[in-house]
């Protein structure tokens, strides 16, 4: 799929916005995306098709031993063409030169699927949230990958 991965548009939040309540049965609100954006310690991709449209996003945020894999999302259209790995490899990349720090997130238990992608970016389980989705109470499973650091060590 030929996309560009670039920094993300605030004027793109609607389409986030329509590609978020398609993706997750509990959405990031618009305020909840503009906060992150406004955060210092965090990085926002957008991957946009040849034509400019907004096709996918990722956020992550810098903790203190760790970079927090926020939100990672694909328009419907788009999914099972590599678009959420690149974003994921392109942050992974920018964030290189941090080799202090991990990277953590949390997903659905019953999300198989994502599961598969994180472990594939050398992810983790770690252990488990219990109740962590407010909607259904679901288990959110923690994973962890290495710093880059320990990654070249290997």
């Amino acid at each position: 799929m030929n996309i560009d991965l670039c920094c993300f548009e605030p004027r793109d939040l609607e389409t986030v916005e329509d590609i978020e309540r398609a993706s997750y049965p509990t959405p990031w609100s618009r305020s909840m995306f503009v906060a992150e954006l406004r955060k210092p310690s965090s990085l926002a991709l957008g991957a946009y098709s040849p034509e400019g449209d907004l096709v996918g996003y990722a956020f992550i945020s810098r903790y203190v031993d760790a970079w927090h894999v926020m939100n990672v999302a694909v328009a419907t259209d788009f999914r099972g063409r590599g678009i959420a790995t690149a974003l994921l490899e392109r942050l992974s990349e920018m964030t290189a030169t941090d080799p202090q720090r991990g990277y953590t997130l949390e997903v659905r238990v019953s999300n198989v699927q994502a599961i598969r992608l994180y472990e594939r970016l050398g992810f983790e389980a770690r252990g488990i949230r219990s109740g962590y989705y407010t909607d259904n109470r679901e288990d959110a499973l923690i994973m962890w990958r290495e710093p880059a650091s320990s990654e070249q060590a290997s």
